[in-house]
């Protein structure tokens, strides 16, 4: 079956009441039927359930979904994105190893790569995303994951899987690859080679802004060290979350659609306007790494990025003049979302930080919803009046 097939068709298996739709499995823990199967089970002799911290099948239904929309062996979800981005550092990296990252990164991760891997010994080192040919000259002998987001946040730069998996693999360096912004119905860094794929369920998975999740997919051997990184520190997943996002997953193909239609319309209605120095989106023509996209991409997605010519200020003036879009700290929402990144996702890097990432101080990023294109296009070209 393909694999948007296999993310609807996919179901714990049915209880005695014969229910069409996955019940919910709110319990902590499980019970045996005697003093053996309950051995079994702790010794990891059985598949059995002990505990919801450790598995629960709601979960394990919406992992299982995943790793066939990936294409991966295995999968690990959690409680959050940034929990799923923390336990692949921690669970695969120890003291003096070396980490690269893409430059171009969420703020809260750049903050635990900054802040946090450094009192554990573990060295990290940035690239630009718009250079990768640069990479391999900040490869070390220590060096043993390769991690980066493409589509990039906020700025929407794109970067070659196939180019970076092969310099990974020439290495001998694991390949993470963050992929919430793009979601595996647009694209899967694992055919282009990636070891281990991240999602912030929490975002287009989820997609109406409703609960958090997180989740890890890649190979079974890699897999089995996060979750057991995981069953001991405790990120897991909640069942009725997982119930949530697993339902979802159902509607995640024919969303996507809808919201990238949306946004290459907005994106081309916008480009030129004379309050917008520059405009990036994926499937332009005018994007500088449009031939990788249309390569690797099934669309551009549903953000577009662009900077206000009136820097600050009008970036302020958009947000306040919007009258439909919403001003929260989320994106992959049914309703659109306008943010701007320097003072609220990336505010904790300084400006030298952001500029070096082209997160300016006018731009802004905008999450199209599922709205009807012309009401969300005007609400945009009505608040750009007022910059």
């Amino acid at each position: 079956m393909n694999p948007i097939t296999k993310a609807i068709r996919i179901q714990t298996d049915r209880t005695n009441e014969m229910e069409h739709s996955t019940p919910l499995f709110l319990t902590s823990s499980f019970c045996f039927d005697d003093a053996e199967d309950m051995r079994a089970a702790f010794a990891d002799e059985s598949n059995d359930n002990i505990y919801s911290r450790f598995s629960n099948p709601g979960v394990q239904e919406f992992t299982d979904k995943m790793v066939a929309l990936e294409g991966a062996e295995a999968g690990y979800a959690t409680a959050t994105g940034m929990a799923a981005v923390f336990a692949s550092f921690m669970a695969l990296l120890k003291k003096g190893d070396h980490l690269i990252s893409c430059s171009s990164v969420f703020g809260s991760t750049v903050t635990v790569l900054n802040k946090y891997l450094p009192n554990y010994g573990i060295e990290v080192s940035y690239v630009s995303a718009n250079d990768v040919a640069s990479w391999q000259a900040a490869i070390k002998p220590n060096t043993k994951m390769i991690y980066l987001e493409t589509p990039t946040n906020p700025g929407l730069d794109i970067i070659d899987l196939d180019f970076v998996s092969k310099l990974a693999k020439q290495h001998n360096i694991l390949l993470n690859v963050d992929n919430c912004f793009a979601t595996p119905v647009n694209q899967r860094p694992i055919d282009f080679g990636a070891d281990l794929v991240i999602h912030s369920a929490t975002k287009w998975i989820d997609g109406q802004g409703r609960v958090l999740g997180g989740v890890v997919l890649g190979k079974k051997e890699l897999i089995q060290q996060i979750y057991l990184f995981c069953r001991s520190t405790g990120p897991a997943l909640s069942p009725f979350n997982a119930w949530v996002l697993s339902k979802s997953l159902e509607t995640l193909d024919v969303r996507m659609e809808r919201h990238a239609s949306n946004a290459l319309h907005i994106a081309k209605a916008l480009e030129g306007h004379a309050k917008i120095s520059w405009l990036k989106y994926p499937f332009l023509q005018s994007h500088p790494q449009h031939a990788i996209a249309v390569k690797q991409m099934k669309n551009g997605g549903g953000l577009i990025s662009f900077n206000l010519s009136g820097g600050l200020e009008s970036g302020r003036a958009f947000l306040n003049n919007l009258k439909m879009l919403s001003l929260t700290a989320n994106l992959g929402d049914t309703r659109s979302i306008a943010s701007h990144p320097a003072s609220t996702t990336h505010a904790k890097l300084t400006e030298e930080e952001r500029l070096a990432v082209n997160i300016t101080p006018g731009l802004i990023r905008i999450s199209v919803g599922l709205e009807h294109v012309d009401d969300i296009l005007g609400d945009i070209l009505g608040a750009l009046e007022q910059c």
